[in-house]
């Protein structure tokens, strides 16, 4: 029996308008439209946390080949709102593969769009910025559909770690017999990897909620803390930002990842920008500036610190050698430093690995004083 096929239509908010196919959930969908250019890895962008509000275009053109399985998951559901691919397969080939990509769409009501020119997608997003769209497989009159996008809400200033973050606080479940240290990671958009890679070096990891206090996290006696990657904008936390502020001064070791990072930037005084499209794949070049060494790494992100406006004690320690834009820092008196990229490569490169060693061994040096 022939597959029925259903017109669908993606909108943008300044009027470009992309004709396709509908594949997925059948319905209708809205979110800042933005691409990855990883050639695999769907289904752990698709679990990703720091994808809510986002509609994500694969600029790779044929996406869904090995399927999806019930492991490669990052979080607890799917958080993309709409999913934009040049051709997804019908034709699943891996051992390990439940259900095909398009079943998993419309299992987790995801509404996606394809057989459009994700090329020249990708350059006007390139081009004009990221923005506000649209997906419909319901209603395909183009004007009605861009009145409802311009009534959405705009990334910038726009909080969104409290809508996925978890509700009450966790024990990671594969904390190892013998624990080595303590670390509470904040959940404001947490990837599974993440803690798997804690729990590599023996350390149990307690997660707590997005707006847990400091005062709530030190009374856990914490050896280290780890602030995650999430969605939104930075400067839109304030009040976290202030519970990190007395974290620092706690002097208990810190390490932050993606909007950890911008969140710890912010905490130091420094200020934060969108960037015109970010950087989402798992190909972004970087530099440690203390090694001299070149790592290939896995971004996910819409805003950056602005380097001249962080302090005389925080250090730039890496940078995007794409745009150089601030990839890394750390403070020159407290045992705090952190990223910009996902060091938890799932998905993407192993380079940036040594991050979760580079933290424990200054947990190392800190219990030997």
């Amino acid at each position: 029996m022939q597959e029925q096929r259903v017109k669908a239509i993606l909108v943008l908010e300044d009027g470009r308008v992309f004709e396709g196919i509908s594949f997925g959930a059948v319905g209708e969908t809205f979110g800042e439209i933005v691409f990855n250019t990883s050639m695999s890895g769907y289904q752990e962008i698709l679990t990703d946390p720091s994808y809510a509000g986002q509609i994500v275009t694969m600029t790779y053109p044929l996406i869904g080949n090995y399927g999806v399985n019930s492991e490669d998951v990052e979080s607890r559901k799917t958080w993309a709102e709409g999913f934009v691919v040049r051709e997804s397969s019908r034709i699943v080939s891996n051992f390990r593969s439940t259900m095909s990509l398009d079943e998993y769409l419309k299992a987790n009501n995801i509404v996606g769009i394809e057989h459009i020119d994700t090329r020249s997608l990708v350059r006007h997003i390139r081009d004009k910025g990221a923005m506000r769209a649209g997906i419909s497989s319901v209603d395909t009159d183009k004007g009605s559909l861009l009145t409802r996008i311009l009534a959405q809400p705009e990334m910038q200033n726009r909080e969104l770690a409290s809508t996925v973050t978890v509700e009450t606080s966790f024990t990671y479940e594969q904390a190892p017999a013998s624990e080595r240290y303590h670390i509470v990671a904040y959940d404001f958009g947490v990837k599974t990897n993440s803690l798997r890679e804690f729990a590599k070096f023996g350390c149990r990891i307690t997660v707590v909620p997005a707006e847990t206090t400091a005062d709530e996290v030190l009374a856990l006696k914490p050896d280290g803390i780890f602030l995650s990657n999430g969605p939104g904008d930075p400067a839109s936390m304030k009040e976290t930002i202030e519970e990190i502020r007395k974290l620092a001064q706690s002097k208990t070791p810190i390490f932050g990842i993606c909007l950890g990072h911008q969140l710890l930037g912010e905490a130091f005084g420094g200020k934060t920008y969108k960037l015109k499209f970010g950087h989402r794949g798992g190909n972004q070049p970087i530099k440690d500036l203390t090694t001299g060494k070149i790592e290939i790494a896995a971004h996910n992100h819409g805003f950056a610190v602005d380097a001249d406006s962080l302090p005389a004690d925080v250090e730039v320690t890496h940078v995007n050698l794409n745009d150089n834009t601030v990839a890394g820092l750390r403070h020159r008196k407290l045992p705090i430093f952190s990223v910009q990229y996902h060091p938890e490569s799932a998905p993407g490169p192993h380079d940036s690995e040594y991050l979760f060693e580079r933290f424990v061994d200054l947990l190392d040096a800190r219990s030997k004083n």
